[in-house]
């Protein structure tokens, strides 16, 4: 696995935060593995960690929020990356709205789009929830660098990696 190990290290994907609501829970993730996965209609997969309290609510979730974080962003990274819902109620500590389908929007994201989950796919220790985007939007900003992979690397999971 040590080439596998190598070719991974190369990589440096956005990351992003992805918020869930269903049944009077909210939860959010920061997750790295996300992307576009069909052109014609527009499809977008996030995975989920089977670990993760986000994962849970998902299940149960008809929509997703899908957040871009800038570098500058670092503190909303930690709290959905470093904490757990389990113990610390993330959306008290940010500023968010309710979006399309009872979504959960983060207002300072730099960038967001709502989804409606068309599709689980197994894909290990985590899920792929398919997402057919239904609105989005952004805020003002001058080009800022968005929050990579190589960015987010010293914050410890909120849930250990089994």
């Amino acid at each position: 696995m040590a080439g596998m190990d190598a070719f991974i290290d190369r990589l440096n994907p956005d990351m992003c935060v992805v918020t869930a609501a269903a049944g009077g829970e909210r939860a959010g993730c920061l997750v790295g593995f996300a992307s576009q996965c069909s052109i014609e209609p527009v499809r977008f997969v996030v995975w989920l960690s089977e670990a993760n309290r986000t994962f849970r609510v998902a299940r149960s979730a008809d929509v997703l929020a899908v957040h871009l974080l800038t570098r500058d962003q670092r503190d909303l990274a930690e709290l959905f990356g470093g904490q757990t819902g389990d113990r610390v109620d993330k959306f008290a500590r940010v500023r968010w709205r309710q979006g399309y389908g009872g979504a959960v929007v983060l207002e300072d994201a730099r960038a967001w789009f709502v989804g409606r989950i068309t599709l689980h796919a197994g894909g290990g220790d985590h899920v792929g929830f398919v997402l057919d985007p239904v609105e989005w939007g952004e805020r003002d900003a001058d080009d800022e660098p968005l929050l990579r992979l190589a960015d987010a690397g010293t914050i410890a999971p909120g849930h250990p990696v089994d």
